[in-house]
């Protein structure tokens, strides 16, 4: 069975921690620019909301589903991540295909992980630093929780018509976006374009009937 989407895994889970100041710039190299200082608070804000949707014991699921739909369409880049993850199948597929992919993988990432959200609510992330690289800004974060292991990420932040999404994630030195690339790829490659696009379309079906995907 084709893996669920690494790379928007990732963000929806990081959009529902919590983020608190560091106590100091761990690991910062003197010489590398800060890149966009509206990086920082911007990635701050964006896990903040999430968090504030768990921890908001008034809404039912469903109502906590819709309001991370909300945060994740605003906040990042998933139709640029989507077309990337395909790009190697871009010149096969056809404007149909195209679109019915497109329609699709928004909500695919969603339904495949808006319950387990909730799980991480013991979880808390800090902000370390913010480097420049190129015309985007990468947000250095450590994601804690009680008994596990620290996890450090990189969210690839850019600026889409003045305004700031999020169009990358590097977790434990993984970059999920060209993971989750190749297999697609080689999920496509099996069994062809048309079997992905079903699969996801399933899954989402499934998910608003209140089943497993």
């Amino acid at each position: 069975m084709m893996k669920i989407p690494l790379l928007l895994a990732a963000a929806v889970l990081a959009i529902a921690l919590p983020v608190f100041p560091a106590a100091a710039q761990v690991g910062a190299a003197s010489s590398a620019s800060p890149g966009d200082p509206a990086a920082r608070p911007f990635v701050e804000n964006l896990v903040n909301s999430g968090f504030a949707v768990l921890r908001d014991k008034s809404l039912s699921r469903q109502a906590g589903r819709a309001k991370f739909r909300t945060i994740l369409t605003q906040n990042v880049a998933l139709d640029d991540i989507g077309m990337r993850l395909i790009r190697r199948q871009r010149g096969q597929v056809t404007p149909a295909q195209l679109e019915a992919y497109r329609a699709a993988f928004p909500e695919f990432v969603l339904n495949a992980y808006a319950d387990r959200l909730y799980d991480y609510a013991d979880a808390r992330v800090t902000v370390q630093r913010t480097v420049g690289r190129g015309p985007y800004t990468e947000v250095y974060t450590r994601v804690t929780r009680p008994g596990a292991q620290p996890v450090d990420t990189i969210w690839q932040v850019k600026s889409d018509g003045g305004k700031l999404m999020v169009n990358n994630l590097i977790v434990s030195g993984v970059n999920l976006s060209l993971t989750q690339e190749a297999d697609f790829a080689s999920y496509v490659a099996r069994n062809g374009f048309d079997a992905l696009v079903t699969f996801m379309k399933s899954a989402n079906a499934k998910s608003l009937a209140g089943q497993k995907p």
